[in-house]
């Protein structure tokens, strides 16, 4: 199923597809954040925003709105 980062769930996984902003892109793909990279979100912040994602080895906070910039790819 396909979606964006920002709409995981806790403790679910997904790998990137594709990005909808070029911006956010190139500094994200600096970050680790490449397609074809497993990510899972880790956590949430109380009031919903940032979130924290796992990534290339590292733990990788971001705000919401840059991660609805990020297509995944469920992972089962």
């Amino acid at each position: 199923m396909n979606t964006n980062l920002s709409q995981l769930k806790i403790g679910q996984r997904a790998v990137i597809n594709s990005f909808t902003d070029k911006k956010m892109a190139l500094k994200l793909l600096e970050m680790g954040c490449t397609p074809g990279e497993v990510v899972k979100l880790d956590r949430i912040a109380p009031l919903g925003d940032p979130i924290a994602i796992t990534v290339s080895g590292y733990l990788l906070s971001l705000r919401k709105a840059e991660a609805s910039t990020v297509l995944v790819s469920l992972l089962a």
